[in-house]
């Protein structure tokens, strides 16, 4: 604003250097007036000199005449001179007011002069413009540009006002006549010496208005960018006070901004402030530029860690100082770096502790994605794929992919990669054989050979491929183990139906023995070829015992035993067995436990075990035999199950052979597997061991080193109180059976379809005062049971297994009539195989059994 002058002191040169622009081109000059002021003199002085003239012709000159003549001299010189001032006066006043008009006209601005009552005295060519189409050029019409504003009249009312009290004064208002919109700087100026006029100026301020809103959005924006950026800024002084600080770091201090600037200093919200630090400094060595991470604490106590970049700027003279510091809050920084360090040390416990095999393959020769051919390196593997070659990762990266995979085997798969879409796997695995020799080795090394599953993926990325091996070695194994058991237990099978077959034959021969042992007494001629009829017949059903242990079904008589009398009773046969040249040593343990076992069973166990072991020392050597009691309290892996919990008693059976091989260990119990060479073993006795352990309750491991022996180690169960005292009792009623009466009277049915066992049976129960009907199968039992007169039996005895209709089937037919009618199974195989027909007043009788344990059985069961 400007303050009021009058008229002629307005300075108009500097008007015009502010408000408008000078054209380069020098305005016309202005029209000059003939300057009259002359030419008015001399006729005066013309007129003056004629006047004496005519005086002197009139009169003679005298002093008076000459006195009035000197007066009208002087009078009519002070006339020219006033008539010349006045007119210079006015002439001067005439090129001011037709400068002023220049100037008004040469405005850029729209101008207007008004009197008292707004009466229009003046306005220039740019007023007229502003006013076209509104109205006549006038104070109205200024005011009708802003008829969309009410307020628009009250603000010239106030203009005016001001104005006249003599003062300038200035409103910007937006104008909007029908479509014109436009932002108008309106001044009101008073002109001096002129009580109520007033100079309006009008300026079309719209290009910087627009302009300056839009520098006024783009500061609040940066001002908004910068309280509410991811960052923290602050100014301090000279000493330490804030004179600038963002929104962000007010908040991570929990400080409110206004106080922050009005009371916070830089060293209040430090945890610790360096030594000898300045106000500003946050070092102690006060340097220009300071970079450090550092805690930070707000006022209510919280921490956090932050990284500030400041910069310090001092005024050597005034000695003022201000800093410019970057925050950044590490706390977030941290935890993801820490989330970061956590996904990555995820990924690599998922990539390096997977149970699979896992391969990044590349091609070496080009960017295509591999691969394209047979030139793929292993880019990446895991611990598990190392694991599984018996390498080192670090070695097994970098290497070709035709170390891992042959040449043929990789270019009939490569087809199937390529024509994985990206980000898909193959449809179904592929089954490769991976081989492996180890990288530091000289060529000389064993190479490894893996049967493996592999899956393939192709990443979107970079189109390389990941290869996942799933080793299926134990798989395979498990495979043939099992394909081996199913052909085993056919085997087994085989050999229980001959076993039973032949317990047949030799429960006939043994019991015709008998039979003509009853009329050959001790010197008669025949009785020797009897008695080795009757001893081959017993060691056969030995070789019987074995087959059936061998499929797990023979019959065991168990009985409570101490088993270091065993092993001496055994040990001088097993001296002779296993010849001079090897040692045998017992250890004893102490207070050894007893075990219910079959002693003959067993004895077969040892003797086996002595001829492994002398077959393995080649004739030389040392055997020990170490017993122990042994206790476990939490499960024990051996070499093919688990040992439970439990009381054991331990036989350790060492010797100092060559060993058996590693990957033999799991296979030595199969039956007929053997590492002897063709002839010189079955591969039964130690499958025969394994049987025989198992089916009393026992386990069976195997230690062997090669070229240092092999420990075999039985765990037998500890007897219980309640099986002695069983046992004990079974003993004291053999020794009353010895002198027992065997004879009776009762009827008694025999179903057997073996004609020896049924005629030798039928003998022998005869001659004991039995009446006995035989019958050769169920159907013929049940013919003969309904063409009995009164339908009463005493006792049914049956054979289990007989074509047709088997003894199980025949007894629940023949008990719908007669439910506690007493049975007698008798078979070659184990009772186990007929614990779901076993029940109450049914019994067991196992083959191949004599004339008087078939006596004795079936007085037992008449009694009972």
């Amino acid at each position: 604003m400007c303050n009021p002058t009058g008229m002629n002191d307005l300075d108009n040169r500097e008007f015009i250097a502010r408000h408008h622009k000078t054209p380069d081109a020098p305005m016309a000059p202005l029209p000059q007036k003939r300057d009259m002021t002359g030419l008015l003199v001399i006729a005066m002085l013309f007129l003056f000199a004629s006047i004496l003239v005519f005086i002197a012709m009139v009169q003679p000159l005298t002093e008076n005449v000459m006195a009035i003549a000197g007066g009208a001299f002087f009078i009519t010189c002070i006339v020219a001179f006033f008539v010349h001032r006045s007119y210079n006066r006015h002439s001067n006043n005439e090129q001011e007011l037709d400068l002023v008009r220049r100037v008004m006209e040469g405005s850029r601005g729209a101008r207007l002069m008004t009197d008292s009552a707004d009466n229009t005295l003046y306005y220039n060519k740019n007023f007229e413009q502003l006013c076209r189409g509104v109205g006549a050029p006038g104070f109205n019409s200024l005011v009708r540009l802003f008829q969309n504003n009410k307020e628009a009249k009250s603000h010239f009312a106030k203009l005016a006002d001001q104005a006249h009290r003599g003062l300038t004064d200035s409103i910007e208002l937006f104008s909007k006549y029908e479509d014109n919109e436009r932002w108008l700087h309106v001044t009101a100026q008073p002109i001096s010496g002129r009580a109520g006029f007033i100079h309006w100026r009008i300026d079309d301020v719209t290009e910087k208005y627009t302009l300056d809103r839009a520098i006024r959005e783009e500061r609040e924006k940066l001002i908004d960018f910068t309280d509410n950026a991811p960052v923290g800024f602050f100014s301090v002084n000279e000493k330490g006070r804030f004179i600038f600080a963002n929104a962000t770091f007010a908040r991570w201090l929990g400080e409110d901004l206004n106080v922050l600037l009005l009371q916070g200093t830089l060293h209040t919200y430090l945890v610790e402030v360096p030594e000898g630090a300045a106000p500003y400094d946050l070092v102690a060595d006060g340097r220009s530029r300071q970079i450090v991470e550092l805690k930070m604490k707000g006022t209510a106590g919280e921490t956090f860690l932050a990284s500030i970049n400041q910069v310090v700027v001092k005024d050597e003279q005034s000695g003022e100082v201000r800093t410019r510091a970057v925050v950044h809050d590490l706390t977030a920084e941290r935890e993801m770096r820490q989330a970061l360090k956590a996904s990555e040390d995820r990924f690599l416990r998922f990539f390096e502790e997977a149970p699979v095999g896992i391969m990044l393959i590349r091609d070496q020769n080009s960017d295509d994605p591999p691969p394209k051919d047979t030139t793929s390196i292993i880019a990446d593997c895991n611990n598990t794929l190392a694991g599984m070659l018996g390498d080192k990762a670090t070695l097994i990266e970098g290497q070709p992919l035709t170390k891992l995979l042959d040449e043929e085997t990789l270019a009939s798969i490569i087809p199937t990669l390529a024509k994985i879409p990206k980000g898909e796997q193959l449809e179904a695995p592929l089954e490769v054989t991976i081989h492996w020799k180890a990288v530091g080795l000289d060529g000389n090394g064993e190479t490894v050979y893996i049967d493996t599953q592999m899956y393939a993926r192709r990443f979107r990325k970079d189109g390389s491929i990941v290869l996942h091996f799933i080793d299926m070695t134990e798989q395979k194994q498990l495979e043939a183990q099992f394909t081996q058991s199913q052909k085993m237990q056919a085997i087994g099978q085989l050999a229980g139906g001959v076993a039973h077959d032949f317990n047949n034959l030799l429960t006939a021969i043994i019991g015709f023995c008998d039979l003509l042992l009853l009329r050959h007494k001790p010197g008669d001629p025949s009785f020797g070829d009897i008695m080795q009829i009757k001893q081959n017949s017993n060691r056969a059903a030995n070789l019987v015992g074995q087959l059936l242990a061998f499929s797990r079904q023979q019959t065991l008589r168990p009985r409570i035993h101490d088993l270091s009398d065993i092993l001496v009773d055994l040990s001088h046969l097993m001296r002779r067995l296993i010849g001079a040249g090897i040692e045998l040593d017992l250890i004893h343990g102490q207070d050894l436990k007893l075990v219910k076992i079959d002693q003959t069973q067993f004895e077969q166990v040892f003797v086996n075990l002595a001829v492994n072991a002398r077959d393995a020392m080649n004739n030389s050597g040392e055997i020990t035999i170490d017993t122990e009691n042994y206790t476990t309290r939490k499960p024990k892996e051996l070499i093919s199950e688990e040992l439970p919990p439990g009381h054991w008693v331990k036989i350790t059976f060492t010797d100092t052979g060559s060993g058996i091989a590693k990957e033999n260990l799991t296979r030595i119990f199969d039956p007929f597997f053997t590492t002897k060479d063709v002839g010189e073993g079955t591969g039964l006795g130690l499958s025969t061991v394994y049987g025989i352990i198992r089916q009393t309750g026992g386990y069976l491991d195997v230690e062997s080193e090669l070229g240092k022996g092999t420990s075999f180690i039985i765990y037998l169960p500890a007897a219980t109180d309640i099986e002695m005292e069983e046992d004990e009792t079974a003993q004291e009623s053999i020794k009353e059976d010895d002198n027992k009466d065997l004879t009776g009277s009762e009827r008694i049915l025999l179903v057997e379809d073996e004609d020896a066992v049924r005629t030798f049976s039928q003998r022998a129960l005869s001659n004991k005062g039995y009446e006995v009907i035989s019958a050769e199968s169920g159907e013929n039992a049940l013919e003969v049971f309904e063409a009995l007169e009164n339908k009463h039996l005493d006792l049914i005895i049956t054979d289990v297994v007989m074509p047709g209709m088997d003894g199980p089937t025949l007894v629940q037919r023949m008990r719908q009539g007669s439910p506690n009618m007493k049975i007698i199974f008798m078979s070659g195989y184990t009772e186990d195989k007929l614990k779901d027909h076993m029940g109450e007043n049914i019994f067991f009788l196992p083959k191949p059994f004599t004339l008087k344990q078939l006596a004795a059985k079936v007085k037992e069961v008449l009694e009972g």
